[in-house]
């Protein structure tokens, strides 16, 4: 049986954070979000990882990383960069913005041999999400059965500013319907609001909702290629145009070529999208220790 692979998508900018926040030291001596991640990724049966970064900060990532992994489980490197995977007649150098999250996965089609899971670097997603993951990814094998897990709205909202977030309809057995991306969202006394439009567009709090959680059959590589094929042409004009996961995972469903489960493992979930977050961050951290949900040193062993 083949150990899946934690595909970490860490080449975000971080603009409103200010910072590399996928490099910034947030447990109680200096471990990233993302140590957390592995961690419950190798204790649930994950035997490799790679990390989606930036070319400048490669070199950073790898002095963090390599040493604290060393004989834990295997680890690749892929940069994405503004020319990965786009033809010579589609690039255009005045473009700025990175393509998004399912161009960073695309990245990494070389990298991957076999079931896959993908999250960002910046947040913490709790054991019980890779328990999840561990156990579909290691039983499914349906190239047309994919996963997401899944959290309740009133769980990921930020008490700094407002979030965006991938609203899910679900059918009765729990499969995804549809995805729609909900910006300017929070929480408004009892309400949670979405103000991306003039008249606030209220949510149900417990809501599924996409945080990048993902579980793919490798077989999603050559549809998402597919789909990026289609996209450029359509796009290389729009400097700002961006090819998300839910983009990709939305025409599978709407082609009848996959269907993607929503998964119960959506417990914990902190993450750092404001600078006013680190403090939020750094305290839920210190409780796990505490509780002992991690140990005092997690790469000791």
């Amino acid at each position: 049986m083949n150990k899946p692979t934690l595909l970490i998508l860490a080449a975000g900018i971080g603009s409103r954070y200010g910072g590399n926040k996928q490099i910034d030291g947030f447990g109680p001596t200096g471990e990233t979000i993302i140590e957390y991640s592995i961690f419950d990724a190798i204790r649930a049966g994950f035997g490799k990882v790679v990390f989606i970064v930036r070319e400048e900060i490669l070199e950073t990532v790898k002095e963090i990383f390599l040493p604290k992994l060393e004989g834990k489980i295997e680890v690749g490197f892929v940069i994405q960069s503004l020319a990965s995977e786009v033809p010579a007649e589609y690039f255009r150098p005045d473009r700025k913005k990175p393509f998004g999250t399912g161009h960073a996965v695309l990245c990494a089609k070389d990298h991957i041999d076999g079931p896959f899971a993908v999250i960002n670097a910046d947040d913490f997603y709790g054991k019980e999400a890779f328990q999840e993951l561990g156990v579909f990814l290691q039983e499914k094998v349906d190239p047309e059965l994919h996963c997401m897990v899944g959290y309740a709205l009133k769980d990921v909202l930020s008490e700094n500013g407002t979030v965006s977030r991938g609203i899910c309809e679900t059918d009765v057995e729990n499969r995804l319907i549809g995805m729609t991306e909900r910006t300017a969202i929070s929480r408004e006394g009892e309400h949670i609001y979405s103000r991306e439009e003039e008249e606030p567009f209220e949510i149900d709090p417990d809501t599924p909702v996409s945080m990048n959680c993902w579980g793919f059959h490798p077989s999603f590589f050559e549809e998402a290629e597919r789909m990026w094929k289609a996209f450029l042409p359509l796009h290389q004009d729009n400097l700002k145009s961006e090819f998300y996961i839910p983009t990709i995972a939305n025409t599978l469903i709407e082609e009848g070529k996959g269907n993607i489960i929503i998964l119960p493992g959506g417990k914990t979930w902190f993450g750092v999208t404001y600078p006013q977050d680190r403090p939020v961050v750094e305290a839920a951290l210190s409780q796990l220790h505490q509780q002992g949900e991690y140990p005092a040193d997690l790469w000791a062993l």
